[in-house]
């Protein structure tokens, strides 16, 4: 969901400065040698009326704030259609004091009222504009330090990620049985995690890798841990050959297999069935739920975090559905070209 901010200008600045404004324009009334008040208070409410609608036309006017599109130049299509309007408002402002002070000619108090109203409309637009632009300034400068907070957290958990112990426990336990009982695929499964860990230096530092290097993680942990649930794990791999060449952000098949495991009962008798495959623009994960009583402890990198770091590289959300005894991602599909 994109995330939009209004602008805003205080209330009391647009009151004030249309008051203002019919206050200025009511000097040269008062400098004639016959000063008609009545003229002057109308004259002036006529100006002030037509700054105060202004301000708020050119306000609602403004294109919103989203994180998608966060910049807004000068427009002159919107500096046109605020001269056009303004033009028609004064006319009838101007139609209104005629109606209120008839005995004054009506053509040349409405071209002035004319031109005052084109001074004003370019005035208030150049003003709005350079405010808006400055807040939009600011916007983008918040959102970017949101997204780096982001980043450095998933990046932080990530690694502890990457080293958690409690893995390397596991897996340095798995190899000493499998020495100790003189498995001939212990030399393989030392290899698998050389692989894991060299993948992981390798990639800690990357934004985006490709899926065929996600693959190939996964799979090295995924053997890790075949090894020590057996036929526990079951996974399935059906990514066309179309969408190996599409991104991810290093890591993400390897947590969200990590978040099966770690939530869900493995044994021979109630195997842990993964799948994985693409369809349209997503990759996607899916597993048979069956929630242990007591997770094994979170690392604090879970699939809120996931979804930022999609937000922050792609400006797309993960899909999360739990539907029929599955539990399911979907993951994005990131091109180079609408890499961001």
């Amino acid at each position: 969901m994109e995330k939009t901010n209004t602008f805003r200008i205080p209330t009391k600045i647009i009151w004030l400065s249309s008051l203002f404004l019919g206050l200025l324009t009511a000097i040269p009334k008062m400098a004639e040698h016959h000063f008609h008040f009545y003229e002057a208070l109308v004259d002036s409410s006529v100006t002030a009326l037509f700054a105060l609608i202004i301000w708020y036309y050119n306000i609602y006017t403004l294109p919103a704030y989203t994180t998608k599109s966060n910049a807004s130049g000068f427009s002159t299509w919107r500096l046109f259609k605020g001269l056009l309007f303004g033009l028609v408002l004064m006319f009838l402002l101007a139609c209104i004091q005629q109606y209120l002070l008839s005995h004054l000619p009506f053509g040349p108090v409405m071209l002035m009222f004319e031109v005052r109203g084109v001074l004003i409309s370019v005035a208030f637009y150049m003003f709005i504009h350079l405010m808006y632009q400055s807040f939009l300034n600011q916007q983008v400068s918040m959102e970017l330090e949101r997204t780096q907070a982001h980043n450095l957290a998933a990046q932080y958990e990530l690694l502890k990620q990457q080293v958690n112990p409690h893995f390397l426990f596991n897996s340095l336990n798995t190899l000493k049985y499998m020495v100790e009982s003189g498995d001939t695929h212990a030399v393989p499964f030392i290899l698998k995690l050389a692989d894991f860990y060299r993948f992981t230096l390798e990639s800690r530092k990357s934004d985006l890798i490709s899926l065929a290097d996600e693959l190939e993680i996964l799979h090295a942990y995924l053997y890790l841990q075949k090894a020590r649930f057996e036929e526990g794990i079951r996974f399935t791999n059906r990514i066309a050959a179309k969408h190996k060449t599409s991104f991810v952000p290093p890591f993400t098949l390897q947590l969200l297999v990590e978040n099966c495991i770690k939530h869900n009962i493995i044994s021979l008798e109630k195997p842990l069935t993964l799948a994985l495959y693409s369809e349209e623009n997503y990759i996607v994960l899916t597993n048979n739920l069956q929630k242990k009583a007591v997770s094994e402890s979170s690392t604090g990198l879970g699939l809120e975090n996931i979804n930022q770091r999609y937000i922050h590289l792609a400006g797309k959300e993960i899909i999360i559905t739990i539907e029929g005894g599955l539990f399911t991602v979907k993951l994005p599909i990131i091109y180079e070209h609408n890499y961001r």
